[in-house]
């Protein structure tokens, strides 16, 4: 059934966060198209994306974004950006003195970025082979979406960034609106002085004329939605944006009381020239920001390789089809964006959608407000097979791996599950056997691509409420999305009967299949406890003295570290399988 366009505001809040944000608008902005011959695809982009218009008249599509980051993050990227650049200011200098001008040369672009501007120019294609109507027309920066990406396509095999990626805007494909960039001018991006490393300095940071410009950036794009159904919030945990998080989120539930909120926290695998202190800085920040951050979203999902949030983590997530350097955050954000892009699919779908509120409802049972992400990326399907198939083929154990650093807990208990499943165009969902075959699995013998997914994540959690999606539609990866796939994936994604072998030359991956699970469990629970264990037996006044000296206090800290414990009883069962009552929790303490 169609829905109305209810619209989601995006923000995104750290660098690490827009990182993976720049990669998932370009795969938002990979299925955009303005060909009238070309059927709607599952996702309604109009629910992230804005329409405006040039001062030529053409029409545009631009993020409905609000992106902050620190001085010096930026790079080549202007921060009002370039898509309704008035010209140059050619206003009379009224000085009669000497001038003496000083000009800096600017950063050097990449290839990619280099072939964006010759594309902007119409240096590539003339225009009589863009695809723009005469009577309205239409783009995402001077030439059509559909230019872009024929053109990126055809020469993508020359694009390898992991050696020029320095910030995220090296390897953004669209143009932001100028309402979008949000520079914090008091703490640098590079160096050692006035970095944002503690939880206290993010929180003291959203007042005067920071706050200001936020809601005035928030009330520009509100006030253009009809049915804004809510904010998907991607922060840093590790930094200080950990803080300016939770009070960002904390603003828009007493703003936006009724919307939903759902907030994904990003963390890299490593961080750039860290120390001993740093880490402790780190974990400290992702434990405050965990409390704070649930506290005040609908639902709160850490995202991560990382194998944990303590100083020692174990080794990062891994996936058999893939072949990145989690160390690489141009690699590892490309990970975590493509799951994200399945794992906000229901309340973006253009039939059947899911509001915000519902989604976090059916997650976020009695309250307990964080979840955890698994994924698989691709998901391991036969080219030319059938959803029967490829799952009967993991019959074993499920085929996603943890994006929370969080692990299964193996045992079938989970208070509620959102399973999505994108990308198998092309396949068959049930089996086609002739009549009077005997199905080899039960899963054969369903009738609907629904059932057969539903049968199979019961096999592993067969008393737990689960909802789910499909959708036919891939991700569509168009550059700069790197090539991280391994030789046994066909340009599809989907797995081939013979592995290129090597030497030959590797095939372009240009969509994937995924399939993702949220789950709110008992497995959160030793993951929070943990969380909580390594902060409380930490002398933060011996150790880390300055991580409290601009807040919070030691009372609140303290206070914090309660809610934590108590967060972690939440998803504490017995072995029957129901919670707890306090009075049985408390006998344990």
């Amino acid at each position: 059934m169609s829905n109305p366009c209810r619209e989601v505001i995006t923000l995104q809040l750290g660098h690490y966060s827009n990182f993976v944000g720049t990669h998932w608008w370009n795969l938002q902005d990979a299925s955009l198209s303005y060909d009238p011959e070309t059927p709607l695809g599952d996702v309604q982009s109009d629910v992230v994306f804005r329409e405006g218009q040039t001062l030529g008249g053409h029409v545009t599509h631009t993020p409905r974004l609000i992106a902050m980051d620190l001085k010096g993050s930026l790079r080549t990227l202007r921060q009002e950006g370039s898509l309704y650049d008035p010209g140059k200011d050619t206003s009379a200098v009224t000085w009669e003195g000497n001038l003496m001008m000083h000009e800096e040369s600017p950063p050097a672009k990449n290839p990619f970025l280099e072939d964006l501007d010759k594309l902007d120019r119409g240096e590539i294609l003339g225009d009589s082979d863009f695809y723009i109507s005469s009577q309205q027309p239409q783009c995402s920066g001077a030439v059509s979406v559909d230019t872009v990406n024929s053109q990126l396509d055809r020469i993508q095999k020359g694009y390898r960034l992991e050696g020029s990626v320095r910030v995220w805007s090296d390897f953004l494909r669209i143009h932001l609106h100028p309402r979008t960039i949000s520079v914090i001018h008091q703490y640098n991006h590079d160096g050692e002085a006035h970095r944002l490393e503690a939880f206290g300095q993010g929180e003291a940071l959203l007042q005067g004329s920071v706050l200001e410009d936020l809601e005035d950036r928030l009330h520009f794009f509100v006030e253009e939605c009809d049915y804004l159904q809510g904010f998907q919030v991607l922060c840093d945990l590790a930094d200080g944006f950990a803080g300016l998080g939770s009070k960002v989120t904390e603003m828009l539930q007493d703003s936006y009381g009724g919307r939903g909120i759902l907030t994904w926290g990003l963390a890299p695998v490593s961080h750039p020239n860290s120390t001993p202190m740093k880490d402790i800085y780190h974990h400290l920040n992702c434990t405050l920001g965990t409390v704070h951050l649930a506290s005040n979203s609908s639902f709160f999902c850490p995202l991560t390789l990382r194998g944990g949030f303590g100083r020692r983590p174990s080794s990062s997530t891994t996936f058999p089809h893939l072949t990145c350097d989690p160390s690489l955050w141009y690699h590892s954000s490309s990970v975590l964006a493509l799951a994200l892009d399945a794992l906000t699919l229901p309340y973006r779908l253009r039939n059947n959608s899911v509001p915000m509120w519902q989604v976090a409802d059916t997650l976020a049972v009695s309250g307990r407000k964080v979840v955890a992400a698994y994924g698989a990326l691709p998901f391991p399907m036969m080219h030319g097979s059938s959803l029967p198939d490829a799952l009967s083929a993991c019959a074993d154990a499920l085929p996603w791996k943890p994006l929370s650093a969080c692990p299964e807990a193996g045992d079938g208990r989970c208070y509620g599950q959102w399973a999505t499943l994108k990308g198998f165009e092309g396949q068959k969902l049930i089996s086609s056997l002739a009549p009077g075959t005997k199905p080899p699995t039960p899963l054969h013998s369903l009738h609907s691509g629904e059932d057969v997914l539903a049968a199979y994540i019961s096999s592993f959690y067969p008393t737990s409420p689960l909802a789910l999606q499909l959708a036919s539609t891939p991700s569509k990866l168009t550059p700069p999305f790197p090539q991280i796939f391994s030789r046994s994936l066909d340009a599809q994604g989907f797995l081939q009967s013979q592995p290129a072998p090597p030497g030959s030359r590797v095939p372009v991956v240009s969509s994937v299949p995924v399939m993702t699970s949220l789950q709110s469990g008992p497995a959160l629970d030793p993951w929070l406890s943990e969380l909580h264990r390594a902060a409380s037996t930490f002398d933060i006044r011996r150790l880390a003295p300055s991580f409290l000296s601009q807040g919070p206090e030691m009372a609140d800290y303290k206070e914090a570290l309660e809610q934590l414990r108590l967060m972690a009883r939440c998803y504490r069962d017995d072995s029957s399988g129901m919670t707890r009552s306090s009075s049985e929790e408390d006998d344990d303490d």
